[in-house]
This record gives C-alpha cells, structure tokens and sequence, in this order.
C-alpha cells in the first residue's frame, strides 16, 4: 500500500492546499474549508484504492462529502475491480482560521492505513502530550506539568528552562499555561494546529520539545499516525463530559470512557502513509507560492513499513508551450 499509494495521496494534499490557499487572507473560513474540501474528494476519486473515510468532517447529515463511512477513491467508480482496502483519516484544511487570516502554519492533511489501523475517534476533545523520540516512555498524562518537564529535560539532556512548550492559546489552559510557566519553562501559545504542532515536537531542529494540553480527537490520531512514522509518542484520553458525546463514542465501539490511549492504540496499523502540504507559511512546511509560470508546494510523505521520511519541494507548471523551469 505504502509504495502504491504514497504518491498518490501526495497529489491529494497539494491540490487540497493550492484550493485553500487561493483563498488566504480573504477573512471567510467557512469558503477556505469548502474549496478545500471539494478539491480534496475529487482528487481522491481517481485513487487506485477501496477507501473509507473513518476520520473526516464529520456524520452524513452534516458534511456532503468527506464525511465518516463516505467510500472513496477509484472503487466507488469501478466496483468490479479489485483494489487495496483502505481506511483514510482526513483534515482536509488544519487551521482554518489560520488560512483564512492569512497567519502560519495551516497545512492539509491525509492518513492512511490497512483496514482497522486508525482509532474510528468521535469528534470530541482530547487530553494530549506529545513528545520527541528520546522522551518515549517518559511522561504520565495524569502526572504534574513540572514532573513531565523535569522528565523531558532529563532526556533530552538539557535544562527545563531550556525547553519549548506549545499549548493552544484557549481559556482551558490557563492552569496549565501557568504550571508550565512555574518551572521556567517557555511557551509557545498557538491559535490553532495543535497537529502541525505535534509533528514538529518529533522533529529535531524545530526548537519545539513537547506539546500539551487538550485538543481534537480526530487530530489526536492523525498526529499519531504521524508519530508511529517519526517515532516520538503521543498519549490521550478522551473528554467525554456529556451525554452525547458518550453517546457517540459508544456507537463508534469506545468502550473505556478514561482510557489512555498510547501512540499506537490511536494509529495500530502495521502499514502507515500519512501526507501534508503546507497551505500557509509554517514552521515545518513552506506555504503554497504563486507565481508566473505556475505554483509551488512544499510537503512531507512519511511511512511506516519503508521507514522514509520525504520532503517533496513541487513546481506545478502552467500548461503553455513557453513555460520553463527555473532553478531555485
């Protein structure tokens, strides 16, 4: 699957960001999503693959398309032909506000694995720590922000003070925020892309060391199917504190409501892609450039079996006889 598919779902995310990046700064969210979304599924339609959207914009009565069950890819069109079963996890458009205030790190994304290898998460929030290779095992989510920082530092062989710590900039967090900052510990508050986020907590040379705090369930799997690729460790636990939201949860096979879910109960799969385009200017990812002879994108493809971690600078060209290329 990896190697059929990787390319492929490369294609999917970068015509995913192109759309929504011809609408950042335009101040309308809801339009930066729809486009994004549309093209995104469509692009999906010509993949050589029996997909199942598990994770995506929602239940069928409130997103048209991309939405949790929704069958996609090149199976739906040719039901006679045989194809690799495939579950997808979708955020089609991280950062919405992000896009549409023209501010960094908005990316698309897409995972992928073999059937029943991504977590089916109710769309709920979710108690999260993410941390770097080095720092797996480490850290308890039911532990005090100052013993996981004093643990992280230990790892990483460096002070507490020397750490960054990203946390979503919501009321929320303020106990948090203010526990962190007790240890001397810097904070890096975001509005939004708490997955973004957790990506580069795993990579090295992103002067970020840990993420925390609570955020989506869905992005929460889709950041550990990531994690499962770079090696570093999220733990979650879902927030389950209504009725319906139980509800949900039950209907989607969650049995344990206090369960702590480590990297792999999120993303079990034993074969993993998961593909990201950068939409606006971010700390991991260029945003989407236009220019004269066409667009550019910047991207990672990560897999599992393979064990490859690509970074994929594209020029899409415009379909004229007297373009060329132009080296950079």
């Amino acid at each position: 699957m990896e190697k059929e598919l990787s390319l492929e779902f490369l294609r999917v995310v970068e015509q995913a960001a192109i759309a929504a990046a011809r609408t950042m700064g335009l101040g309308d969210r809801h339009r930066s999503d729809e486009v994004c979304v549309e093209a995104m599924r469509k692009t999906m339609d010509d993949v050589q693959m029996d997909g199942l959207v598990v994770i995506g914009e929602g239940e069928r009565d409130e997103a048209p398309m991309l939405y949790i069950g929704e069958r996609v890819g090149a199976a739906v069109r040719r039901p006679g032909e045989k194809y690799p079963a495939v579950d997808i996890a979708v955020d089609p458009l991280e950062g919405t506000n992000l896009c549409a205030m023209g501010e960094p790190n908005a990316i698309s994304v897409l995972a992928a694995s073999e059937r029943g290898g991504l977590l089916h998460a109710p769309d709920v929030y979710m108690e999260k720590i993410v941390v770097p290779p080095p720092c797996k095992g480490a850290v308890d989510l039911d532990a005090p922000a100052a013993d996981n920082l004093k643990a992280i530092a230990r790892r990483l062989e460096r002070d507490v003070e020397d750490l960054v710590i990203i946390v979503l900039d919501r009321p929320r967090h303020e106990k948090l925020i203010s526990d962190i900052r007790a240890t001397g510990a810097r904070i890096k508050l975001i509005r939004d892309g708490d997955l973004s986020a957790g990506i580069a907590a795993a990579v090295r040379g992103t002067a970020v060391h840990a993420v925390m705090g609570t955020g989506g369930a869905p992005e929460g799997v889709l950041t550990a199917a990531a994690l499962r690729c770079l090696n570093g460790q999220i733990l979650g636990r879902l927030v389950l504190n209504k009725p319906e939201h139980q509800e949900r949860a039950a209907k989607m096979g969650i049995k344990d409501s206090k369960r702590v879910y480590d990297t792999e109960d999120l993303a079990p799969g034993k074969k993993i892609v998961f593909a990201a385009t950068g939409v606006t200017e971010g700390d991991l990812l260029r945003g989407v450039r236009f220019f004269g002879e066409g667009i550019r994108t910047h991207s990672m493809i990560l897999t599992l079996e393979e064990h490859q971690v690509r970074f994929i600078d594209t020029v899409h060209l415009e379909r004229r006889p007297d373009i060329s290329v132009r080296f950079v």
